[in-house]
């Protein structure tokens, strides 16, 4: 489907506009939205440039191969994943690739604020760089990284809002690389504890296992990721190790597995361990 908007650089005023969907009484196909600043006021962004300037993120680091639908795909899904968007479907409207680095538009000022959190996500091989743009000239927002976002929602701090429309993990993600986090991220935090009756997931979480000292030199760390996914592979398909060095999960071990099942037998070969 053919996106027509005004480019970046307009600063003229804005004409609400519909989709050709909505012209022809069809349904926007599976995972489309209209985009903000082409559609009429309806709390999903504007059509100031200031307020588009508001919901764009700079995206660097990329590589030859990531396209703008993959961009797009794998940034709108990781978002999706852990809990950072408002409402369901993709949150990312737009995206521009040019080189190294790309652009993104999120459909809210709120969800472009959360997006700053997937700094540092890993994809192809490359550690995302995610930011605001140069022209940016509004408030510092607080924010973490992606480790400290995956720590969260691994350890239930972060729920999905939308779990019923809750996509499959990207499954490009893997363990984030090392990285010093600031203190307060601006998130979506989950409203209560986690509840009492305890479903199985593929997500397993060891404690007491390292210590602040043991996460300090990047030699060790390295190679306690090294060991820990030769060992604990033996018990199934292992798709993801996170360790965080700083923030509220730090010192614990998060493992990803392929099944509950892969993750069950983890839980009963490390027990008492």
């Amino acid at each position: 489907s053919l996106r027509v908007s005004r480019p970046s650089k307009y600063a003229g005023p804005h004409i609400p506009s519909l989709t050709w969907q909505q012209l022809t009484g069809q349904p926007l196909p599976p995972g489309m939205t209209p985009v903000p600043s082409n559609s009429l006021n309806n709390g999903m962004g504007g059509g100031s440039a200031e307020e588009k300037l508001n919901r764009e993120l700079f995206i660097g680091n990329t590589t030859p191969e990531m396209t703008e639908a993959m961009l797009r795909d794998f940034l709108g899904r990781a978002m999706e994943q852990v809990g950072l968007t408002r409402i369901p479907g993709n949150p990312i409207v737009s995206c521009r690739v040019s080189g190294k680095f790309a652009f993104v538009e999120l459909r809210t000022k709120e969800e472009a604020e959360n997006a700053l959190n997937l700094n540092n996500i890993p994809y192809l091989g490359a550690s995302l760089r995610v930011g605001r743009p140069s022209k940016y000239t509004g408030p510092h927002t607080p924010h973490g990284n992606w480790e400290d976002i995956l720590a969260k929602f691994m350890s239930g701090e972060l729920q999905l809002n939308n779990a019923a429309s809750a996509p499959a993990p990207p499954a490009a993600i893997a363990a984030p690389p090392m990285a010093q986090m600031p203190a307060a991220p601006a998130m979506m935090m989950a409203p209560a504890a986690l509840p009492a009756a305890v479903v199985p997931t593929r997500v397993v979480e060891l404690k007491q296992m390292l210590t602040q000292q043991d996460l300090e030199d990047d030699e060790e760390y390295n190679d306690i990721l090294e060991d820990t996914r030769d060992e604990c592979s033996s018990f199934g398909t292992l798709k993801n190790i996170v360790i965080p060095r700083t923030g509220p999960g730090a010192t614990k071990i998060f493992l990803e597995y392929l099944s509950v099942e892969d993750a069950g037998k983890a839980i009963a070969g490390l027990k008492g361990r």
